[in-house]
């Protein structure tokens, strides 16, 4: 049964176009994500037994650190070509072909470069930021994930602006059956390197079937992607493209900063399992949220491109409510839960359950003020959004010295307040946008002045 203050949204929301195109975009994304989360999930699970709490705090930090070079190895192309390509697919396909080539070489040509740039510097890392020599192997194997994440983040990028969602359904849901074994028997009979092959295998084979999907969609929409002539767009590569990965690397660079704090002190990398472990769920948390950014910074920008201010305000409300039905419960049972899911983790997991707790907690901050950073990004206000980054990132790292004394709980609770933080900003500029007096919002094409995203994570 409907809650009694959702009565009448969902048929609302069915009736209108702008509706039924959120609703059809989110039908499929959810339905092939779901599995391959919830796998993902049951794999982290099995893979933190499997290693043990330090091994897999190892693990976390490798991970952080690729996710931190990432954020430069898909160079915002993704952002940027979900952006374009919803608004010129229909009327300039040739410019759409032009961004969609652009895009594939930068992601392409960064993320090989980053690869070399990993590969002889890990030693280094290792040794005097991570205080373990023993990750450089792994670190380096690692590079080719983080080649694998650039190259996916623009393919992903350029299906959403095709709103491609059940293209993009078929290929996480492929690609979750595919990380299960890969992750858990690597796990189990390679350990640590065993497992970080088997995310390299799956990611590869994603990257595999999003690019034949991606060049179907191409020639349904009727559009030639013209690597000889991209090069004419590279402007939007400084104009939308360097705020949006700077702002993505803030994120990912702060992150990590504070988690190397984390790991040089005494137990860290116990510390940063636990840290790790609960940081699980804030994926499992964010997982609808981040669907439905995905389906909406299309469609909002299509709606900006046609100076459509009314169903623009009208598809933020739908998309504020609909997170916060599905997160704000599901927050509150797993706090509830906390210290059985923790446990679960295995040994020397359970007394972490209030980290758990933080992070969830975060997690629902971050889900409320996510369309604000897709309505941002669809309007073009990059370096506004990288500025609301800077802040994150100095209350981040201002806070978390003070409090790593309470280890990964102090971690957590230094990424909550930057959260709040962030929040305020944003909903301030929701609030300019809902009550400005403009009818319209003029939306800067691929040559105009350049004008980021909410923070968030992956």
């Amino acid at each position: 049964m409907t809650p009694r203050f959702l009565d009448g949204f969902w048929t609302r929301l069915e009736s209108s176009p702008l509706g039924e195109r959120l609703l059809r975009g989110s039908f499929w994304s959810l339905l092939g994500t779901f599995a391959s989360r919830a796998l993902g999930l049951a794999a982290a699970i099995l893979a933190a037994r499997i290693l043990g709490k330090a091994v897999y705090g190892e693990l976390g930090i490798i991970q952080s650190t690729v996710g931190m070079l990432g954020t430069f190895a898909g160079f915002g192309m993704g952002t940027t070509a979900t952006k374009y390509v919803a608004e010129l697919r229909y009327k300039d396909p040739a410019q759409a072909g032009k961004i969609i080539a652009l895009s594939s070489l930068v992601s392409w040509s960064v993320s090989l470069v980053l690869m070399v740039v990993l590969y002889f510097t890990a030693p280094w890392l290792c040794l005097h930021t991570l205080v373990a020599p023993n990750l450089t192997g792994y670190l380096r194997i690692s590079g080719l994930l983080l080649v694998l994440s650039g190259v996916n983040g623009a393919q992903l990028g350029v299906l959403s602006g095709f709103e491609a969602f059940k293209s993009i359904a078929r290929v996480s849901l492929l690609t979750g059956l595919l990380n299960f074994p890969c992750i858990v028997s690597g796990a189990f009979f390679f350990g640590l390197g065993g497992l970080i092959w088997g995310m390299v295998i799956a990611q590869a084979m994603g990257c595999l079937l999003n690019l034949y999907a991606l060049r179907r969609e191409a020639n349904r929409y009727g559009i030639p992607i013209s690597f000889s002539s991209c090069m004419s767009e590279i402007p939007v590569v400084w104009r939308y493209s360097a705020p949006a990965v700077l702002g993505s690397a803030m994120i990912s660079v702060v992150n990590w900063i504070a988690a190397t704090m984390l790991v040089r002190r005494p137990n860290g990398y116990g510390e940063m399992g636990s840290f790790n472990a609960a940081n699980q769920w804030f994926n499992a948390l964010m997982w609808l949220p981040y669907i439905i950014s995905g389906v909406t910074l299309p469609v909002l920008a299509e709606r900006l491109g046609a100076s459509d201010k009314a169903n623009t305000v009208r598809l933020l409300k739908m998309t504020f409510r609909i997170n916060a039905v599905f997160v704000l419960p599901v927050m509150a049972i797993a706090c509830l839960f906390s210290p059985f899911i923790m446990k679960s983790y295995g040994k020397g997991f359970g007394s972490a359950w209030p980290t758990l707790i933080v992070v969830l907690i975060t997690a629902a901050v971050l889900s409320l003020e996510l369309i604000v950073g897709e309505l941002i990004a669809a309007a073009g206000h990059m370096w506004l959004g990288f500025v609301s980054n800077v802040g994150w990132g100095l209350v981040f790292l201002g806070t978390t010295p003070w409090l790593l004394k309470w280890g990964a709980f102090g971690l957590a609770s230094s990424r909550l307040l930057a959260y709040v933080a962030h929040a305020v900003f944003m909903g301030a500029y929701l609030l300019m946008f809902i009550f400005s007096g403009k009818k319209s919002v003029a939306v800067l094409q691929p040559t105009d002045a350049p004008v980021l995203t909410t923070v968030s994570e992956n």
